[in-house]
């Protein structure tokens, strides 16, 4: 911002110092110039301001086109003042002509010869699949948010196999991670340090590829809406265990792979009337209930069992439970139960 201002007051200056030497110390001429550099800059500040979303390849080829249609420009107006009389009102109007469109369509014409480079580079010799004539795009790229690489399940599912494609990693993921390492809460700088080292690790695999981007979003703040944003522009999906960012993606259209949703479907299936053995941990909430946990992390409460806590016993699945933050399981006393049975066939 300091620099777009100086650049400013310097155009206006500049501006003003033509308007004086050419109105010979009119203020009209003066007030004229300063109004010119000012409208100069603010066009190249605006200017500066699109190409910084703009791929740099696509930035030189359409400068290279740009000068290129700049020289032919010149090079025909220099040749058509040998040859005709240039003192006339058509030619002026003629050499302007040229001197507009020839650059600004040499910038159009290396523009779109950097944008097909770039999407030629980008490609892995794949063909994009068709459905019905039309392309749809590939979502083989797969974005990781912060969180997701924090968690660090992604990296064991990497290992085994089961992730495919190319993992992309923002530059500002990277920053935000950074400034988890860097914070002065002792927590947050070992979960920002442990994804860095995670990160590391998946950068050393054989069968996982991992892209850092530079692409950024300077007007947007927040880094879930960016990561949203690159998605939808490089047709990419979003590894992430954010239910948040799962919702706002999904309704914005981009597609999402949640760890949390994976792991949930992985977990064994429980049907009422199954029996388990589990060690009951801990007092639930309400009265008499004993806490449980599976090896996969499910809780299971567990009815009338204050009495057995820190013991493994054998429970009866009443019913299950699921949440979106995960799966719960209500079980009783299998010797409980077959008490009762046992009362009802005396009866």
């Amino acid at each position: 911002m300091i620099l777009r201002t100086i650049f400013l007051v310097v155009g206006i200056v500049s501006g003003m110092g033509v308007g004086l030497s050419l109105g010979a110390g009119d203020p009209f001429y003066l007030l004229v110039g300063a109004g010119l550099g000012m409208v100069v800059c603010g066009a190249m500040i605006g200017l500066e301001q699109r190409l910084v979303n703009v791929p740099l390849s696509l930035s030189v080829w359409g400068a290279i086109g740009l000068a290129g249609g700049l020289c032919v420009a010149g090079f025909f107006v220099q040749m058509v003042g040998l040859l005709l009389d240039t003192s006339s009102l058509l030619a002026h109007v003629g050499g302007l002509i040229v001197l507009l469109t020839v650059p600004y369509l040499g910038l159009l014409v290396g523009m779109r010869y950097g944008s097909e480079t770039v999407l030629a580079v980008s490609s892995d010799a794949q063909p994009v699949p068709e459905r019905d004539g039309v392309k749809e795009p590939d979502f083989t790229l797969k974005l990781l948010d912060t969180s997701v690489i924090i968690d660090g399940r992604i990296a064991d599912l990497c290992e085994t196999g089961f992730i495919e494609g190319t993992m992309i990693v923002p530059q500002f993921i990277l920053l935000e991670l950074q400034h988890i390492s860097d914070s002065s809460d002792g927590l947050k700088r070992a979960r920002g340090r442990r994804g860095l080292d995670i990160l590391n690790g998946m950068q050393k695999m054989t069968n996982v590829k991992i892209d850092i981007v530079e692409d950024d979003f300077p007007h947007v703040k927040e880094v879930d809406t960016k990561l949203v944003e690159l998605a939808k522009k490089i047709d990419a999906k979003i590894l992430t265990n954010d239910l948040n960012l799962n919702k706002v993606a999904g309704l914005q259209g981009v597609k999402v792979l949640n760890i949390n949703e994976l792991c949930n479907a992985l977990k064994p299936v429980v049907l009422p009337g199954e029996t388990l053995k589990v060690f009951v941990l801990k007092e639930g909430k309400e009265a008499g209930q004993g806490i449980a946990y599976l090896d996969d992390g499910t809780m299971v409460v567990v009815d009338h069992a204050k009495r057995v806590i820190g013991k493994n016993v054998d429970v009866l699945v009443t019913s299950v439970l699921q949440t979106s933050a995960g799966r719960m399981i209500f079980t009783r006393l299998k010797e409980e139960t077959e008490r009762e049975e046992l009362s009802f066939a005396r009866v």
